[in-house]
C-alpha cells in the first residue's frame, strides 16, 4: 500500500479508503469485519463511515458493526484512522423532532457523543460534516468544533459535498478565529462526473484540503458494467442504470470499455487509477460488498496508466476546465 499525507496536515493516510455504507444494509456483520480484517492487512489504514450509514429504521447499524469490530482487540482502532459524519436526522423515523440533524452546536456535540458510544472508541480522528447547512453560521460550527478538539473527542474535521466558496467561507472563518479549518473534502468525483475540477478541488488545493473521491466508479458505470451485461454478469442498477438509458452516455462508456480493453486492463480497477492520477487527491473511497471487489480496488495502486490512455481517457471523458474559463472566457 502507498501512503499521503492527508491535506496539510502531518497524518499519514492509505491511498484508497475503506467506505463502509454497504455494512449492514449489503453486506452482514461478519462478512464486514472480514472484509475490514483484509484491508487491514492490505495496509488500508483509511476507514470512513457516516452516523446515518444504516439507513432508515436502522441508522447508526454501520457504525456499530464498525465498533464491534474494534472492541475484537489486536490493535485494530490504533492502526485505523477513523471518519466518520454528522448532519444527516437521527431521530427515529417519522420524529420530526427538532436540533437532531445539521450542524448547529447542539446536534454535533449530541451526534459525536452518540457515535463514539456505537464506534467503542474515544476519539474520532476525521469528523466531517456530510453537507452544508445553509441555517448555521460557521462561527457556531468552529466553536463547537474546537470544544471537541480540547476534549479529545475529535483531532481533524472535514467537509463532504461543499462548493468551493463553502470550502473558502468555511476556513476564512476558521483562520479568524484560530482554529486549525477543514482538512479534507469528500466529493462526487470520477471520470463521468468531472464538475469538481472547476471550483471544488481548486478550493481544496488553495486551502490545503485533501480530496477524498466518492463513488469512484459512478455507481458502477466505470466497472465494466456493459461486458458484464452480455457476459450475462450483474445487470446495471440505480445510477448506472438510469445512465446507459441515454444512447449517448451508452456510447461513451462502450468507448470507455474499448479503450480500456485495447490496453488489456479492467475497468474499475482503471478508473480508481485514474483518479490516483489527479491533483490534490488523497484517495478514493471504494465500498466493497465482497472480499473479491476488494482484491479488485487494490490491485489498482500498482497500475501505471500511460500518457496514450490518459490522454485517451480524456478524449472519452472530458473535463469541465477551470473556472472561470469553463464557463467564460
Amino acid at each position: 500500500m502507498k501512503y499521503t499525507q492527508l491535506g496539510r496536515t502531518g497524518l499519514k493516510v492509505s491511498r484508497l479508503v475503506l467506505g463502509t455504507m454497504n455494512f449492514g444494509p449489503q453486506t452482514d456483520e461478519a462478512d464486514s469485519h472480514a472484509i475490514m480484517d483484509s484491508a487491514l492487512d492490505a495496509g488500508i489504514n483509511f476507514f470512513d463511515t457516516a452516523n446515518v450509514y444504516g439507513w432508515g429504521e436502522n441508522k447508526g447499524r454501520t457504525e456499530t458493526i464498525i465498533g464491534n469490530w474494534f472492541a475484537k482487540g489486536g490493535e485494530r482502532r490504533d492502526k485505523v484512522v477513523l471518519a466518520t459524519k454528522v448532519y444527516g436526522n437521527m431521530a427515529a423515523d417519522g420524529e420530526a423532532w427538532p436540533n437532531h440533524d445539521k450542524l448547529s452546536a447542539v446536534n454535533i456535540r449530541r451526534a459525536v457523543d452518540a457515535s463514539l458510544k456505537r464506534l467503542q472508541t474515544d476519539h474520532i480522528d476525521l469528523y466531517q460534516f456530510h453537507h452544508i447547512d445553509r441555517s448555521t453560521p460557521f462561527e457556531e460550527i468552529w466553536q463547537a468544533v474546537d470544544v471537541l478538539v480540547q476534549q479529545g473527542k475529535i483531532l481533524y474535521a472535514g467537509s463532504s459535498n461543499f462548493p468551493g466558496y463553502k470550502i473558502a467561507q468555511a476556513n476564512e472563518t476558521a483562520a479568524r478565529r484560530g482554529s486549525f479549518g477543514l482538512v479534507s473534502e469528500q466529493c462526487l468525483y470520477n471520470l463521468a462526473e468531472r464538475r469538481a475540477e472547476m471550483e471544488v478541488i481548486p478550493a481544496a488545493q488553495d486551502y490545503g484540503l485533501g480530496v477524498i473521491p466518492w463513488s469512484p466508479l459512478h455507481g458502477g458505470l466505470l466497472g465494466g458494467v456493459i461486458k458484464k451485461e452480455a457476459e450475462g454478469g450483474r445487470r446495471a442498477s440505480g445510477r448506472a442504470a438510469d445512465s446507459l438509458a441515454t444512447p449517448a452516455i451508452r456510447s461513451q462508456i462502450q468507448a470507455y470499455e474499448d479503450l480500456l480493453e485495447k490496453h488489456g486492463l479492467e475497468p474499475g480497477e482503471a478508473a480508481l487509477a485514474w483518479l490516483l492520477t489527479r491533483p490534490g487527491v488523497t484517495g478514493p473511497i471504494v465500498g466493497p460488498r465482497t472480499a473479491e471487489q476488494l482484491d479488485s480496488a487494490l490491485r489498482a495502486v500498482e497500475l501505471e496508466l500511460s500518457e496514450e490512455l490518459l490522454e485517451g481517457l480524456d478524449e472519452i471523458f472530458p473535463g469541465p476546465g477551470p473556472s472561470p474559463e469553463a464557463f467564460a472566457w
